[in-house]
């Protein structure tokens, strides 16, 4: 590849711009801001995303940050709602318009519409004395000194300082609104994030007769049975009132070995492991990966909170296969 320096230092320039454009919206962080919160925060219905272009698709983006952040929103295209879309917006609604020249004629065709329906009209564009801005409830600067692009054409820093506008926005709604992690995951229960602050130990532990289990006065022999049955590397030892007593475990059949005990006649409870790390069914999955990392066992058993007995089981494996990991 030819001009490989020039090639790096064309990179360079576009995110050195890119980043100072990002830095110098601190300073838009006013009064304006503040109250196109305040219209946001008071919305019952969503707030509504209008964009052309390449600020059409920043407000797709923001539309579904909103959205996933607990300020309920969509995107609306301009044109489609010059041809019945204009119906999706009522008038408990907010609408979010991007539009960097401010004279966008998709958009502004639309807006006399939008002004009828006395909803709060919020702004962001790079002219603030622009037709669109002029037009507003509020406006929030979002100009640039120059886009990246050499040619100074292509929306290219102030498609960045609209995206990272609107996400302070959204970021500043999730605080104001209380919204919490388990919000967020209601959200996304379909993606790894999801799962981790969702699902719970009972959601994907083993139970009923998916749980090796023997009595202590079961013989070693009987216990190498039950753990080839249930296939996890060991099995529990109760009591009569299904109560924990210990396990015994992979490890615990090679030390028996080593022992030369008779696994014939030699009860579990004299070689089982009697401590054991147990875990409620109620806690989230993920506490079971950091158990089971500090003390270096995949798997925990699962016993009940008030009467102590063990209600399940949960391997490494069941949390692989439930994503958690």
């Amino acid at each position: 590849m030819q001009d490989i320096e020039k090639i790096k230092k064309l990179g360079l320039a576009v995110i050195e711009i890119e980043a100072q454009a990002v830095s110098a919206l601190a300073s838009k962080i006013d009064d304006n801001f503040v109250n196109a919160c305040g219209y946001f925060l008071g919305c019952q219905g969503r707030i509504v995303v209008i964009g052309m272009g390449k600020s059409g698709h920043i407000a797709n983006k923001a539309a579904a940050t909103f959205a996933s952040t607990g300020s309920p929103a969509f995107f609306v295209h301009p044109s489609e709602a010059s041809h019945g879309d204009m119906g999706m917006i009522t008038t408990k609604d907010v609408v979010l318009v991007l539009s960097n020249s401010g004279e966008t004629h998709e958009i502004l065709t639309i807006i006399p519409v939008i002004k009828r329906l006395g909803v709060p009209l919020i702004t962001l564009t790079g002219n603030p004395n622009s037709s669109l801005a002029n037009l507003a409830t509020i406006n929030i600067d979002v100009s640039v000194q120059k886009e990246a692009c050499p040619l100074g054409l292509a929306p290219t820093s102030s498609s960045t300082a609209s995206l990272a506008m609107c996400d302070a926005l959204a970021i500043a709604l999730l605080e104001a609104r209380g919204f919490t992690t388990e919000d967020f995951a209601l959200s996304h229960p379909g993606g790894s994030l999801g799962r981790k602050l969702l699902l719970r130990i009972e959601d994907v532990m083993r139970s009923g007769t998916q749980i090796p289990r023997i009595t202590e006065t079961h013989t070693v022999s009987y216990a190498l049975v039950e753990m080839t049955k249930k296939n996890l590397g060991m099995t529990t030892v109760l009591d009569n009132n299904e109560r924990l007593l210990g396990i015994y475990t992979d490890g615990d059949v090679r030390r028996t070995i080593d022992k030369n005990i008779d696994i014939h006649t030699t009860p579990v409870k004299d070689v089982m492991t009697k401590s054991v790390k147990t875990i409620s069914p109620h806690v989230l999955a993920i506490e079971a990966i950091k158990i089971m990392e500090t003390y270096k066992i995949t798997v925990i058993v699962v016993t009940d909170e008030n009467t102590q007995k063990v209600i399940g089981v949960i391997h490494m494996h069941d949390l692989l296969r439930a994503g958690v990991v």
